[in-house]
């Protein structure tokens, strides 16, 4: 086949009209035919979702380049006190390490998955679901903390006005994600540990019999999540 191409020019050429939407199709069909359509699609939310936060944090970084009222020590509103001393970033520390842990156990339970080991990769999405919520638990902490100190989407008694709606934005809507994936992670692991992904009961989110692929999309979203508190983390607590 590929001889007689070389040979005839003609056989490269591409099919115009119907017989050319049909061939299209049935290429791309060949080609994508072994990718898994839900792994597939976890790729492109999650590059529609890169966009999104670069956008939220270029934004960030413009308003805070820009603003002629200073911004408010971030070492300082960000610090707590232990026994009578005052810690910088002690829980934004604490959060970080509990989030990259997370990453982890996730990665684990994508491990076990695949060994069809149900009992332990059940066990390790809970334990990743647990540390998620501990997450958004010292998130919702921290924005008590900073809302009791006057702190809000327009203004700032502490410098710049910007700082309010810039921090409840952005971590805002990374909490909102890592809220949704400790549901999913919940549901999931309820499924992995009741046999469901064995057995292929109908049901949401069960897929393929035999098939733990739900797992490592459920790995894919919450290593994205952790990812974007990398930056989140380097860019408002440390910049």
């Amino acid at each position: 086949m590929v001889q007689d191409a070389m040979t005839n020019p003609a056989l490269l050429a591409p099919a115009e009209g119907l017989q050319g939407v049909v061939a299209d199709w049935s290429s791309d069909q060949r080609a994508f035919k072994k990718v898994p359509w839900g792994k597939a699609m976890m790729w492109i939310f999650l590059l529609s979702d890169t966009f999104i936060f670069t956008s939220f944090l270029v934004s960030y970084m413009t308003v805070r380049m820009s603003t002629t009222v200073p911004w408010p020590n971030v070492s300082e509103v960000f610090s707590l006190t232990v026994w009578g001393t005052s810690v910088p970033l002690l829980l934004i520390a604490i959060m970080t390490f509990i989030l990259i842990s997370s990453s982890g156990t996730m990665a684990m339970a994508v491990k076990f998955g695949y060994e069809k080991n149900k009992k332990m990769c059940a066990i390790l999405l809970a334990v990743t679901a647990f540390f998620g919520a501990s997450f958004v638990g010292m998130q919702a902490f921290e924005w008590t903390k900073l809302i009791m100190e006057g702190v809000r989407p327009w203004g700032n008694p502490m410098g710049a006005a910007q700082f309010g709606s810039s921090f409840f934005m952005i971590t805002g809507f990374h909490g909102f994600h890592v809220s949704v994936g400790v549901i999913f992670l919940l549901i999931v692991a309820t499924k992995v540990w009741r046999g469901h992904l064995d057995d292929e009961r109908p049901g949401f989110l069960t897929g393929q019999k035999g098939s733990y692929e739900m797992v490592e999309i459920m790995g894919l979203y919450w290593h994205f999540v952790d990812l974007v508190w990398v930056f989140i983390f380097a860019f408002f607590y440390l910049w």
